[in-house]
């Protein structure tokens, strides 16, 4: 459905109350697969330190609302720092920050209210996860000015996203572990790519503003990076769970872990923003196949 612009529309423009819609765009609820990309990391964490079992239910819930909460978070902390720039690129100017819908003090008190709701969901974890958790505050607050100071913002973004693999194993056991520490260095090489896949959406609107990426800098030479950043995820994966212990199914899951993410590399067309996105979308089903391997590996023991 589109409005009478001919800009598309989701649920958030049609059912909400118009009061809550431009919080609601701003938090990107209508936009899951930042939650789901934030959320996989920390499941995979949980259940790599499963040991031979299905991982903790509740701690899955608390990762899954928490993912949610704070990927709104940082989707505020990010407009709020980008409204400029927001503004002036096509893809990103019906923000509500950047068209003026919502105001920076009103958008602080919900970013609030946020990192409330995110405190709240932390403080059920042990010790350990907890001060992961605090720690993970300076990596989003940074993230924002990482464009405007290097070409490889998407290496900080991994670092963000992927800090949860981290927190799944600690919530789990109490401390870190060399398995979280390879499955952390995979994610964000995984990122990498994916990210990289994004920001060519907005290479043209990014050059122009004067913001850097990835995207940018590698140009043409992507695709052959893609195959070399996903290799290194796999790799790195695969180390992972040979620290961890698991049996042979892991092995199978990894193999269509890299299989999905050589046909991402393969078949992008970094020119085209619609198969850019649809190809960014699909690492959501990478977050399903490498949870699923884990969980094989672990149950097989």
């Amino acid at each position: 459905m589109t409005d009478s612009a001919g800009t598309a529309q989701s649920w958030v423009d049609r059912y909400p109350p118009r009061s809550a819609r431009p919080y609601l765009k701003l938090a990107r609820v209508e936009k899951p697969i930042g939650a789901w990309l934030l959320l996989w990391p920390c499941w995979w964490g949980l259940a790599l330190a499963a040991a031979g079992t299905w991982p903790d239910p509740w701690l899955l819930a608390l990762f899954g609302v928490g993912a949610l909460v704070m990927r709104g978070a940082g989707c505020v902390v990010n407009d709020i720092a980008d409204r400029d720039f927001d503004a002036r690129v096509a893809r990103t100017a019906a923000r509500p920050l950047a068209s003026g819908d919502l105001s920076v003090p009103r958008a602080l008190v919900f970013l609030a209210a946020l990192l409330a709701v995110g405190l709240l969901i932390l403080v059920q974890m042990n010790a350990a996860a907890i001060w992961l958790g605090v720690a993970s505050l300076a990596l989003i607050a940074a993230y924002p000015f990482m464009k405007r100071v290097t070409w490889w913002p998407q290496a900080w973004l991994g670092l963000t996203f992927n800090w949860g693999a981290l927190m799944g194993w600690a919530a789990a056991t109490g401390a870190l572990g060399w398995p979280a520490a390879a499955l952390y260095a995979g994610g964000i090489a995984w990122t990498l790519g994916y990210d990289t896949i994004y920001a060519h959406q907005d290479k043209e609107d990014d050059a122009l503003v004067g913001v850097k990426s990835s995207a940018l800098w590698l140009a043409e030479r992507t695709r052959p990076w893609l195959f070399v950043f996903y290799a290194v995820a796999v790799a790195l994966f695969g180390l992972a769970g040979a620290l961890a212990g698991l049996a042979w199914p892991f092995t199978l899951g990894l193999a269509a872990a890299a299989a999905q993410l050589a046909w991402q590399a393969a078949a992008v067309d970094i020119d085209s923003p619609a198969d850019c996105l649809a190809k960014f979308k699909s690492n959501n089903w990478l977050g399903v196949i490498v949870f699923a391997a884990i969980f094989a590996g672990q149950v097989a023991l």
